[in-house]
């Protein structure tokens, strides 16, 4: 069912998986529109899952005029499915259907708040990696006294070998270039120590081939040194990047609930609480992964959005947003084009 509106004129279709995420496919819904409004229709949105259940919840809204359509897709890979058995079990899951469209070229970007592990596996099976990439890599954002830091990888490769994070550095360069608006972008190693001693026989390995790339490297960095935004692009394996990312993410909860606590003392502080509430809303709006929306998986040959089960729809929309912005700056073209400088490296050991 087509609502596009606009008769023989392309424009840019986004899949968005509804029935991702742990308040789908209503949220789901929700945050598709409010990026349609507020985009003006730039884009299509293509809902993928089960018909009857989207077309319920569009009929409670005033669709008249927006941008979209669904494909129906009769399976859903939850939370607690294993990946790989998902996506052989599974062949009919929002997930595969919709990056089997991007696949096809029949959409341009593909968007899930689903299970993590699978939509990184499906996007690696179904859309292959771009040249040079031996890993796809999840990004994460932290808020930092420069702006925004890329952390690379935040999930997706537990076992890293030097030249994965060498990679990862010349995505998260390319990345920041265009999204952040950074001119030579700043690359950290994140390590124990700055002095390029320092770390297992891997992050060594990765130090000498990073300071030797084209990449603007700025040496080691220390976990205290990403909020102060001495990197723009921070480099570590998937697990010690996940551990951060979730540590992170409980950073908002913790100060709300200290704040509280603070207001519940007396009078004065609850005024003072109550006269700073306007500032402190706007520091803590930096910590909010809702700003951000979801994150990016770099080195595939597609866009794919990878966004928090508990996604709320103001955090769909910025992911619909960010996949937009992403397809109007042709970055894995120029992640193609800058791995071509990646001269071929051993298959095992650490180098």
């Amino acid at each position: 069912m087509d609502h596009s509106g606009k008769q023989g004129k392309k424009i840019k279709r986004i899949s968005l998986d509804a029935m991702g995420g742990d308040f789908a496919p209503r949220n789901e819904i929700e945050g598709a529109l409010e990026a349609l409004r507020e985009a003006n229709n730039r884009f299509e949105v293509v809902f993928i899952g089960r018909k009857p259940e989207i077309e319920q919840i569009l009929w409670e809204h005033n669709t008249k005029g927006l941008h979209y359509s669904i494909v129906n897709a009769s399976q859903v890979i939850g939370m607690q499915d294993s990946p790989v058995s998902a996506m052989r079990e599974k062949k009919d899951s929002t997930i595969a259907v919709g990056l089997r469209l991007h696949k096809d070229r029949e959409v341009d970007a593909f968007v899930s708040a689903g299970n993590t592990g699978a939509v990184v596996s499906a996007s690696t099976l179904i859309l292959g990696r771009l040249q040079n990439v031996s890993r796809p890599t999840i990004g994460a954002f932290f808020p930092s006294e420069r702006g925004v830091t890329l952390l690379l990888d935040a999930g997706a490769v537990t076992d890293c070998k030097p030249h994965f994070l060498h990679e990862f550095a010349i995505m998260g360069s390319i990345y920041a270039q265009l999204m952040f608006k950074r001119d030579n972008p700043k690359i950290g190693l994140l390590n124990i120590g700055e002095e390029d001693s320092k770390g297992d026989e891997r992050t060594k390995a990765a130090y000498t081939l990073l300071r030797n790339s084209n990449v603007n490297f700025v040496g080691n960095i220390e976990g205290r040194d990403i909020l102060q935004g001495k990197a723009d692009v921070v480099v570590c394996d998937g697990f010690t990047g996940n551990a951060i990312l979730k540590f992170a993410e409980s950073v908002i909860g913790v100060l709300k609930s200290k704040f509280t606590l603070y207001a519940e003392r007396g009078f004065r502080e609850k005024l003072w609480m109550a006269m700073m509430r306007g500032t402190l809303r706007k520091i803590l709006r930096e910590f909010d992964y809702q700003e951000y929306g979801g994150v990016p998986l770099l080195g595939v040959k597609g866009i794919t959005i990878i966004g928090h089960g508990g996604s709320t729809p103001k955090a769909i929309k910025n992911m619909i947003l960010k996949a937009e912005e992403m397809i109007n700056h042709n970055i894995n073209e120029r992640i193609e084009s800058a791995m071509q400088t990646i001269q071929s490296v051993p298959s095992s050991g650490t180098s």
